[in-house]
């Protein structure tokens, strides 16, 4: 058996084919399923299935396959979120408004998709489509390997520390997460309200673009045309996580970058950010364990890291709280005059590869302060280390518009 089943589907080029009738909805439907029936045992991203998805052609997206991470409500499946404690749980009986917003953009969700417990850190049975004895990262873990294994052109998900970056990354695939608060989290169970924001996954940045576009109706940015942006690099050196191989291909892709008329600067707030970093696991264990309290209740039926999590945050303090909260805020302050000068800034998505092994998701950490301070970020894949591995870039910037018109530009040149 091969160690790869990593064969991504074009969003773009499956929109084009909706809308000039090369192909319908249902075409697409069977194509989504014989994808998932052929890769996934080995890929293990479903946790559910619809029995007979409608077939519509609707909305701009015309009839995308699309799937739902299981912590998301999609109605008349039940919402497990990967735990124990929600084992018998029953179908939602409505679906969650993000769910909403993506049928009213023309997609059509197939199932539901792995997740960690509770997005968080436990691991589910997912494999990484780049190479099957790798974790696919966390915590919407099934969402990206559904993608990267061309199962569907699109899936959703959430990030609260780094559930969709990381993923993406690992993975090998293009992802968006939204501003905090930029969409409704109603229906979706959350750990973080101050933090918890959407995400999306396809096999590019353009892709994601067209995502994004289709769910807001607003212009798509990759199909419009910008200046060559100003970027700020941020190495993320004071954290001390990056491996050699993520130092040297973002070095590389400086280079080539720049060699391609790019305006290069070194990001001067990395003392800042790696505060910010430091902040956020007190924000996020603090209101989890109120988010969350009836599960710390039953701690002793949880995954180790999750229970850790919630006693961690019952025992913070509020004085704590609030200070991480004020270091966040001020922070954000002084990013924002920064963006002022930068379209966005440019950084590694993860610190390397991803780990081998399946017992554990990944770290997180360079994710956890673009989420604190509540920014736009995209994940552009295309890089590869000595294995043949993915490694992904992130670009982060004020909107969504913002960063994904950057993000496109770099995967172009990067890609050719």
């Amino acid at each position: 058996m091969s160690d790869t089943v990593r064969q991504p589907w074009s969003l773009s080029g499956l929109v084009a084919d909706l809308r000039s009738g090369r192909t319908t909805p249902a075409a697409a439907l069977r194509r989504s399923r014989d994808r998932i029936a052929r890769t996934e045992e080995q890929v293990r991203a479903w946790v559910a299935f619809e029995d007979t998805p409608a077939a519509v052609s609707g909305g701009p997206l015309g009839g995308v396959p699309m799937g739902v991470k299981d912590i998301i409500d999609l109605a008349g499946l039940p919402t497990r979120c990967g735990s124990v404690l929600r084992a018998d749980a029953g179908p939602a009986e409505r679906d969650a408004p993000v769910v909403e917003a993506w049928r009213a953009a023309g997609a059509i969700p197939v199932g539901k998709t792995v997740t960690t417990e509770f997005a968080f850190f436990a691991p589910g049975p997912t494999r990484n489509p780049a190479n099957l004895g790798h974790t696919p990262g966390g915590s919407s873990s099934g969402s990206a390997a559904a993608v990267a294994a061309g199962q569907v052109p699109l899936a959703i998900g959430s990030q609260t520390a780094g559930s969709v970056t990381r993923p993406a990354a690992y993975c090998g695939v293009a992802s968006l997460v939204l501003r905090h608060g930029h969409l409704s989290t109603e229906g979706v169970a959350g750990l973080s309200p101050s933090l918890d924001a959407h995400g999306v996954y396809a096999a590019t940045a353009a892709d994601v673009s067209l995502a994004w576009a289709a769910l807001t109706g607003r212009p798509d940015p990759a199909r419009a045309e910008h200046g060559t942006p100003r970027l700020a690099l941020w190495n993320a050196a004071p954290l001390g996580v990056v491996s050699d191989e993520m130092g040297a291909a973002l070095a590389s892709t400086e280079a080539r970058l720049t060699d391609r008329g790019a305006k290069i600067d070194a990001f001067p707030l990395e003392t800042l950010i790696a505060e910010v970093t430091a902040a956020h696991p007190v924000v996020m264990a603090y209101e989890a364990a109120r988010e969350r309290s009836a599960e710390l209740e039953q701690a002793d039926r949880l995954s180790a890291p999750l229970a850790g999590l919630l006693r961690t945050g019952a025992d913070t303090t509020d004085a704590d709280y609030r200070a991480a909260r004020h270091l966040v805020s001020a922070a954000r302050a002084e990013l924002a005059a920064l963006l002022t000068r930068f379209d966005a800034v440019l950084g590694p998505a993860a610190p390397g590869a991803a780990p081998q092994g399946l017992d554990a998701t990944g770290d997180p950490v360079l994710s956890r302060s673009w989420q604190a301070l509540g920014l736009a970020a995209v994940a552009v894949p295309g890089l590869r280390d000595a294995a043949g591995l993915p490694l992904g870039l992130q670009v982060i910037a004020e909107s969504e518009s913002a960063a994904l018109r950057a993000a496109v530009w770099v995967e172009r040149r990067l890609n050719g």
